[in-house]
């Protein structure tokens, strides 16, 4: 998985991707996601590195199966809330 975070004024933004949809874009009906290398191109980082930057963000978004299982086996997405898009899923986390 690739991580990266930036500071902004409401808190730590967190983008994780699947390495493998980094660059690609899908489809869902009229609706369209595409993995920008600028939002999305970090560090390659273990399950426990994704986990610990999602325990201090304010915001994350999260593509790919492995990226998003992370954030919904360690609860911080219910999985109700995943959206599909063709071969791959996104789920955004929004700490209140």
């Amino acid at each position: 998985m690739l991580l990266r975070e930036r500071p902004t004024q409401e808190g730590t933004l967190v983008s994780v991707c699947d390495a493998d949809v980094l660059g690609e874009t899908f489809e869902n009906g009229e609706v369209s996601l595409t993995v920008e290398r600028d939002f999305y191109d970090g560090e390659e980082a273990t399950v426990e590195e994704v986990v610990a930057s999602l325990s201090g963000a304010a915001v994350a978004n999260l593509v790919g199966d492995r990226a998003v299982g992370v954030a919904v086996e360690h609860g911080f997405v219910d999985s109700d809330n995943v959206l599909e898009f063709e071969e791959t899923v996104h789920a955004q986390y929004l700490r209140l």
